[in-house]
């Protein structure tokens, strides 16, 4: 008997190695398919395989295992160098990873937070070198509380690559009920022991506290801000820790994400075109924060305001692509992730998402042209624009690009010389859209710009002339649509970020808002012409003064003094004033006489884009033009008055961008 248990025994692992060779060899000499991210490949790289069960589905590739729930498309976990799960295994399921948008219906008030979920689940393609996979969902009329929206959520994953890619298409058809999408993104909740240090650019990389560490502090102004009071990494002790500090612009957004130093992995969202993204390039928005969570943010009302949206009226039909975007993980390294995400850049459009509605490069156009400014009262040549934004937005007005997120923009800068391409554009109809740093206002084309697929447009020679009546009298900062150049106060000292002290991006900080108090306690800002220096006496943003007694805050009214001469009584100077963020705010302009009951000029009620309390250096953009009549000047001392009217509240004002007191038009211009 012992014998003929051995003889089978034998006769099992002789058969096994048989297959084991057979296998091995057909690995050898199969034709493999390069990946284009080729440097990712473990050599020899394992076919992409699709394994399904009753309520999940996973794709694995030999390096990366994405796990999600069926039919919702949820994603349940992700498996990378042995972590059985690099997401948050403390959270249910679906609570880890989630496509989600804010939505409303218009005749109510009341805003719903849903994870989009699909219904049904399809393998749309699967070869050993590609798999996509789709969960949709259909909208039912019956159900009264349901988003009037057709949602597609998929997810690719490449041989050979070290990661997932994921992007989702809604529709709302024509005839369906009205509906506002304030917020549309995806969520990824990382393992809370595992990943304890945050990267979302060179400058901004820092171990960071857990969510304990906020339950455990105190609570600020608002509640995203938190004081650390007794964190579990005690270098962290005093810090203020806010969701907000971290946002950034769309233009300089592309990887942001987490590092295990303990298991050196690092979690990357690469975002490699924000042709999908709402607001253009200076739209500003959330990345990486405590959680440890990672977004990759679609669009939202964060500096911009309530009104930011896709906004569905009348059975208006729309459709529209999101992503894909790549998450990347590795062994920790954020050059390495750079690195990815400029392949990722370089390869945009991708060519393997099996959508219909997602456009390969061969059915896409190129725009060329090159712009100039003309000012005549700095030179009597054209000059070129240059590193200017030029981008395809939408039909719509001038500067409407700030406020689309129904469409898809397109942008790049100019070289030295204002020449300029646009690569790799959807077909459809556009407008052609441009500022230039150092001149005021938006340039807009005059004609729509219509692309079909293989579009080669060649626009040749375009001219900005930005808004100007005379000469420059006076002027107060850089027209770059920031108020980066003012002063930006230290923060308090009960309230430092340690991260942000020292470096360019201090306007970080929490509580700046209350340090225009610090610094003027009892008199406001006086700014004189040819003596004060905007970089030291221009405070970043006009805010309100704290009461000291009741922790009240009162409005405040600054200062220009400049002096004139040779007054022309009978005509008209123009101050310019350019706003880089409003909110809950009204400047009131006065000339010589800060007690008039009515302004000369008031912009009235504007902004909520709440930029001063996130932390940001803008919001959106805004360009007032204030007739003066030359008999309210005198010869010699002037000042104008620059109320901010609306008191109450720490977070209502302004962040100027740039002030220009101009003279009379001169004839020979």
């Amino acid at each position: 008997m012992e014998s003929r248990q051995r003889f089978l025994i034998f006769g099992w692992l002789a058969i096994a190695f048989s297959l084991f060779l057979h296998v091995d060899s057909a690995a050898r000499t199969s034709n493999r398919w390069i990946p284009q991210n080729a440097d990712q490949v473990q050599m020899p790289s394992s076919p992409v395989k699709l394994y399904t069960w009753k309520d999940h589905v996973m794709l694995d590739n030999g390096i990366v295992k994405l796990t999600l729930l069926s039919p919702n498309g949820l994603i349940a976990g992700i498996q990378y160098k042995g972590v059985e799960n690099v997401l948050d295994y403390h959270l249910r399921e679906p609570r880890r990873g989630y496509w989600d948008i804010v939505w409303s219906r218009p005749q109510e008030r009341k805003s719903f937070f849903y994870e989009l979920e699909g219904t049904s689940f399809k393998v749309i393609a699967e070869t050993e070198d590609m798999i996509e996979i789709s969960f949709t969902n259909t909208w039912n009329s019956s159900l009264s509380d349901s988003y009037p929206l057709n949602v597609d959520i998929r997810y690719i994953m490449l041989r050979g690559s070290s990661g997932f890619y994921s992007y989702g298409i809604m529709e709302h058809l024509e005839g369906w009920p009205d509906l506002n999408i304030d917020e549309a993104r995806i969520a990824f909740k990382l393992h809370p022991d595992m990943f304890n240090y945050m990267a979302v650019s060179d400058n901004i990389q820092t171990n960071m506290p857990t969510s304990n560490d906020r339950i455990g502090g105190r609570v600020l102004d608002y509640k995203e801000a938190v004081l650390l009071t007794n964190p579990s990494n005690a270098t962290l002790k005093g810090e203020v820790d806010d969701k907000y500090q971290y946002s950034y612009d769309n233009k300089d957004s592309f990887v942001h994400g987490w590092i295990s130093s303990r298991r050196n992995i690092g979690f990357w969202v690469i975002t490699p075109s924000n042709e999908f993204r709402a607001g253009g390039p200076m739209k500003n928005d959330l990345t990486s924060h405590v959680g440890p969570t990672s977004l990759a943010i679609f669009f939202s009302g964060h500096y911009a305001g309530s009104n930011f949206g896709i906004r569905l009226r009348n059975g208006e039909p729309w459709k529209k692509v999101f992503g894909p975007i790549f998450i990347y993980l590795n062994s920790g390294f954020w050059e390495d992730a750079k690195k990815q995400m400029q392949k990722e850049t370089q390869k945009w459009p991708y060519d393997f998402p099996q959508s219909k509605d997602f456009p390969h490069a061969n059915q896409r156009g190129t725009i060329t042209g090159r712009l100039f400014v003309r000012d005549r009262y700095l030179s009597r040549q054209f000059m070129p624009a240059k590193s200017a934004y030029v981008g395809l937005a939408p039909p719509g007005d001038v500067g409407s690009w700030q406020t689309d997120t129904r469409g898809y923009q397109f942008w790049s800068q100019t070289d030295e010389n204002g020449y300029f391409t646009l690569r790799a554009v959807r077909g459809g109809t556009y407008n052609l859209n441009a500022w230039v740093s150092g001149f005021i206002g938006d340039y807009k084309h005059g004609a729509d710009i219509v692309i079909k697929p293989g579009s080669q447009i060649q626009l040749g020679n375009l001219l900005y002339t930005p808004p100007r009546n005379g000469p420059t009298l006076w002027e107060i900062g850089i027209p770059d649509r920031t108020p980066a150049e003012f002063y930006v106060p230290d923060a308090a000292p009960e309230f430092k970020n340690n991260l942000f002290i020292n470096q360019t991006e201090k306007y970080r900080q929490y509580g700046l808002w209350d340090r225009y108090t610090d610094l003027y306690p009892d008199q406001d800002l006086i700014y004189t012409v040819g003596v004060s220096n905007y970089k030291k006496d221009w405070f970043f943003a006009h805010v309100n003064r704290r009461t000291n007694s009741t922790q009240k805050y009162e409005a405040t009214t600054w200062q220009v003094s400049f002096h004139l001469t040779n007054v022309t009584r009978k005509q008209t100077y123009t101050l310019r004033i350019a706003l880089a963020s409003a909110n809950y705010a009204e400047i009131q302009v006065r000339i010589n006489n800060p007690s008039t009951t009515r302004p000369h000029f008031t912009t009235r009620l504007i902004g909520r884009d709440n930029a001063i309390a996130r932390h940001g250096i803008h919001g959106l953009y805004s360009l007032y033009s204030v007739d003066v009549p030359g008999f309210q000047l005198v010869h010699g001392k002037n000042t104008i008055y620059l109320k901010q009217s609306r008191g109450e509240n720490p977070f209502s004002g302004v962040m100027y961008d740039y002030i220009r007191l101009e003279g009379p038009p001169k004839v020979n211009h």
